[in-house]
């Protein structure tokens, strides 16, 4: 049984909840104002502690009010934040967004989660078994660092290329398990992608982002599901029908999971379903780290549910 260890940004989400999206310099009128604990990273290690894995975060919070609300929360959850520092250099790491029929807009403030460096990860002591995982809100050198350290354990690294941006092919060889959206995929890749095109679209431009045929790269789909290119096979595991409230965390808790599973030795197709029933019960809720679903609810699902997998799509 290996721990998930993630090196990622804790924000505190500020959600401004609307009829619709206002246009570019329009003025809508909001319903109200929310405070919900976030960033991807903490977004990430709540969801897989909260899936049965033991979960160390890496990170840094502002010295402010906003970065102890945020580590009372984490701690709540069964987060390991030892590595988590505190810092009067900057502000806690801000999310503002704008939520409106269950679709969302975000910017994305770092303040603190920018002064994450390769010292911070390298206090970490992972160990075979272990899955580190990290995205793109801390800065890359840290990343690398942290993805190296992994690799030299040997553990397996996760990489979520959010928010969108180009990424190195020596940071790319760095990573065994890559997830990523249509979006991020169309960055990526070079070329435009759109969640309704074809399945096959999608797998062709996850092909060209491979460093190696070891590499695993799960595209989400929202509520199409997932597909998953893993060694020479295509993997399609299909969407759940529900009703969505707020997609805000979705991508994460599919990570989370993911990374929790395959810490506790499941195999990957199986790691695959249940973090696309674990997004599915994150999408029915508001905020994004409290959203995050529990064992007992996924199990729950799953034991009622058919497996909803199809290969070479």
């Amino acid at each position: 049984m290996g721990r998930v260890v993630v090196a990622g940004s804790i924000n505190m989400d500020v959600v401004a909840t609307a009829e619709r999206h206002p246009a570019v310099g329009e003025t809508v009128a909001g319903k109200e104002v929310l405070y919900f604990p976030g960033g991807k990273g903490a977004n990430q290690a709540v969801a897989a502690a909260k899936l049965g894995a033991e979960t160390i975060l890496i990170g840094c919070l502002g010295a402010d009010a906003f970065g102890a609300e945020l580590r009372t929360f984490l701690e709540r959850q069964g987060v390991d934040l030892g590595l988590v520092r505190d810092s009067a250099e900057a502000h806690s790491g801000t999310a503002i967004i704008t939520l409106a029929n269950a679709d969302n807009t975000i910017v994305v403030i770092p303040g603190a989660n920018g002064l994450v460096s390769a010292d911070d990860v390298a206090a970490t002591r992972l160990a075979k078994g272990d899955v580190a995982v990290s995205q793109f809100e801390i800065p890359l050198p840290a990343i690398a660092a942290f993805f190296e350290q992994a690799r030299a354990a040997g553990g397996t690294t996760i990489l979520n290329p959010a928010p969108a941006r180009q990424v190195s092919i020596e940071l790319l060889g760095l990573v065994d398990i890559l997830v990523l959206n249509e979006t991020e995929l169309s960055l990526l890749a070079g070329k435009t992608i759109t969640q309704g095109d074809k399945i096959e679209c999608f797998v062709d431009a996850a092909k060209s982002l491979r460093v190696d045929e070891r590499q695993t790269i799960c595209i989400t789909l929202g509520k199409r599901g997932v597909v998953a290119l893993t060694g020479g096979e295509a993997l399609m595991v299909r969407g759940r029908a529900v009703t969505a409230v707020d997609t805000t965390g979705a991508g994460d808790c599919f990570v989370g999971a993911l990374a929790a599973q395959l810490a506790q030795g499941a195999p990957f197709r199986d790691a695959l379903r249940y973090a696309n029933v674990a997004a599915s019960i994150c999408v029915q809720r508001m905020g994004a780290a409290p959203s995050m679903p529990t064992v007992d609810e996924v199990a729950k699902i799953l034991s009622t549910s058919r497996p909803g997998e199809r290969r070479d799509p």
